[in-house]
């Protein structure tokens, strides 16, 4: 019997941006935001619309989006917990959780945090017996929330409700503006493929000339040596087998799969596509690459310019690493490591790392980078 995945598009507005994609019907909102679009400040818990964790702005009102489908959603506007970072009310809520100690674990607070916005901005200043009761569709398991209501109390003390959209906060009761130098400029939108899935583009110079460029990605095993935790165990013609081990702090994963790679020898280009699964996480990836070989400009001088073009989507217990930023640098760290070992490979030198990649140290060097500039 064969199997068929059927997808259907949906259309929504999620942070002021409007996200298209192919979905399919079952798709939970909440596995839509985290999956499809690495909006992983969105927590999943129960997953039965009990403890809150998964709380997002549908169209005005707060929504578990673990019991939503996202197809149900098409057309609607989703504001995340990460949608509402420059907002002035919840600067104002994070900024007394964090006085009143109202998290621990932090696991519950971005439903939290939406659901005392819109008490506040539904109810402006109410009495602690009320916020207790607008609360009890949130859970907490370590604070025993007497932080939680003294925060909100604190944040609604004087204010009234809001009379406008929830997101729109009266200068009357907005808290003083924020410098314009200290400002936040809006993150740039990221490219995404059709379906959802984010894509980046890189462009690798080599010393070597395309035709021996272009010979040596034609050597699979080889060239997948390059790669920090890639391996090919098999090759059938156009289809492949293999793994690819990546280390994300204690957690170990070994994706296991199939893919297929075509070539074209008249315009140096080609286009690989795979899918694999881990079965200690039960996490499971999906990826292309697509790569041409061009001749160097004058730009670049003498050689070669590979471009190459990957695209991703990582779904499961791992896809809380799927931050865009964070993968985005990730693969970055990869293409950098594998510059360097084809430049090895082409020169009859061994690659010079085939360990893989852990995020542990990629976050220490996006924090050095940052401070230190490099």
């Amino acid at each position: 019997m064969t199997s068929v995945s059927l997808t259907v598009p949906v259309s929504l507005m999620v942070n002021g941006r409007e996200v298209q994609a192919l979905i399919e019907p079952r798709t939970h909102l909440a596995d839509f935001l985290r999956e499809h679009l690495h909006l992983t400040g969105t927590h999943l818990g129960c997953e039965q619309g009990v403890c809150g964790a998964c709380t997002v702005v549908l169209d005005g009102k707060p929504q578990r989006s673990c019991i939503a489908y996202a197809l149900d959603c098409d057309g609607s506007t989703v504001t995340t917990i990460e949608g509402l970072e420059d907002d002035a009310l919840m600067d104002a809520l994070r900024t007394a959780f964090s006085a009143h100690h109202a998290l621990q674990c932090g696991f519950c607070t971005p439903g939290m945090l939406v659901t005392a916005r819109d008490i506040i901005a539904r109810l402006g200043d109410v009495p602690e017996a009320r916020i207790r009761d607008e609360l009890s569709g949130n859970l907490c398991r370590c604070t025993g929330y007497v932080g939680i209501i003294a925060a909100i109390r604190a944040v609604g003390a004087g204010r009234s409700p809001l009379v406008t959209p929830p997101r729109a906060v009266p200068s009357s009761m907005a808290l003083p503006p924020v410098p314009a130098a200290a400002k936040r400029l809006p993150p740039t939108p990221v490219p995404t493929t059709a379906d959802g899935r984010p894509t980046l583009t890189e462009r690798i110079t080599l010393a070597a000339s395309p035709d021996v460029v272009w010979v040596t990605l034609a050597d699979l095993h080889r060239v997948a040596s390059c790669v920090p935790g890639a391996e090919i165990t098999a090759i059938d013609g156009d289809s492949i087998t293999g793994r690819l081990r990546v280390a994300l702090g204690p957690i170990r994963a070994s994706f296991a799969g199939q893919g297929s790679v075509t070539r074209d020898d008249t315009t140096r280009s080609g286009q690989l596509r795979g899918q694999g699964r881990d079965t200690g996480t039960g996490s499971s990836v999906q990826g292309e690459a697509r790569y041409t070989v061009r001749p160097a400009t004058a730009a670049t001088g003498a050689g070669s310019e590979l471009e190459v073009t990957i695209s991703w989507r990582l779904t499961g217990a791992l896809a809380q690493f799927a931050r865009t930023a964070l993968v985005q640098s990730l693969a970055r760290q990869v293409l950098q490591a594998f510059t360097a070992n084809l430049e090895a490979l082409i020169a009859g030198n061994a690659p010079r790392m085939t360990r893989p990649l852990g995020v542990f140290g990629l976050l220490w060097s996006l924090i050095r980078a940052h401070l230190f500039g490099r």
